[in-house]
């Protein structure tokens, strides 16, 4: 099982009704909850830890979760207001965003909220995205992790993906430093070119991804948009495997959604092969590799050619792949 932990929020995505010009639609999102549904879609068992508002948007939130079969047992809910993020997209443009997250639900949680103990079946704990930058929410999933990390060979796999959004971070250095200590506590990181730019604009692409690893994960997964995605492997013998996959050929609609859903194809890929373990992971060809990247690009190319965040099944993936 793969647990997702961070923000649930509602994204005001922007549309037109006939005869009335320009509004805001609302949809379920969230970097972490995107991924869960898209590793809920691909048949893979999977909940989600976070604070949800008992107010209309929690109850849609909740309501996704549940028709995707997303484990709703870990979640607490709160009377405070759900996130909203207002989404534009101008054509041939990176979806643009505004967010009001002030005393926000999923904002909320704290570390009295960390689960006493995660369910045994639970092999991978994902997290990242807009929730490491906001309190208390920031402080207790690092302290989550940073538990979780701590059981050494019993501990689960750790996924992170910074999904850096710089107009929420007011003190980039800060940022980093923190940042850099939740590197340090993956198992993998993905990460997209654009983050690695916003976080290392002084280092070549080879640079930030050799630095990233040499700060403890064993994978680093970059995605280039179009270009696909690589990935770098350090081995147990302290060896590494480099793996490239190109994204399918497919009509592009918008982007929303296209890296949760590649972060939780990746993942699913794992757990679908029996390979979601330290040693496992450790352990992969680069055959594998290569094939684990161009699932997660065919799956990230099909939420592509949908409107919005709206992930493949198992059976879309292997018909396009």
């Amino acid at each position: 099982m793969i647990l997702c932990c961070g923000e649930a929020l509602i994204d005001m995505v922007k549309g037109t009704v006939p005869g009335r010009g320009a509004c805001f639609i609302p949809c379920p999102g969230g970097s972490p909850y995107n991924t869960a549904i898209a590793i809920g879609r691909l048949g893979v068992p999977v909940t989600f830890w976070g604070k949800l508002s008992t107010d209309f948007f929690g109850d849609m939130l909740i309501k996704r979760l549940t028709q995707n079969q997303v484990g709703t047992g870990l979640i607490t809910r709160s009377d405070s207001h759900s996130t909203l993020a207002f989404v534009n997209v101008p054509a041939g443009s990176e979806p643009e965003y505004v967010f009001y997250t002030e005393g926000a639900a999923d904002r909320s949680l704290s570390v009295q909220d960390i689960p006493p103990a995660l369910p045994s079946e639970v092999r991978c704990v994902l997290f990242g995205s807009i929730a490491m930058t906001m309190e208390p929410v920031a402080s207790a999933v690092e302290t989550f992790v940073a538990r979780e990390r701590a059981r050494g060979d019993a501990a689960p796999v750790i996924s992170f993906d910074p999904n850096v959004r710089p107009f929420m971070i007011s003190d980039k250095p800060a940022y980093t430093r923190r940042l850099e200590t939740w590197l340090a506590a993956s198992t993998i990181v993905k990460i997209s070119v654009a983050d690695v730019r916003f976080l290392y604009p002084d280092e070549t692409l080879e640079q930030s991804l050799q630095n990233i690893l040499a700060r403890g994960p064993r994978l680093v997964i970059v995605t280039v948009g179009a270009e696909g995605a690589e990935a770098l492997l350090r081995r147990e013998d302290g060896s590494l495997i480099r793996a490239k996959a190109p994204v399918v050929d497919l009509p592009v609609v918008d982007t929303i959604g296209a890296g949760d859903t590649f972060h939780g194809a990746f993942l699913s890929w794992l757990e679908l092969k029996g390979k979601m373990s330290l040693p496992a992971l450790a352990s992969l060809s680069e055959q594998e590799l290569t094939d684990a990247l161009y699932f997660a690009n065919t799956a990230a190319s099909l939420v592509c050619s949908k409107q919005g965040a709206e992930p493949p099944s198992l059976a879309e993936v292997n018909a396009a792949g």
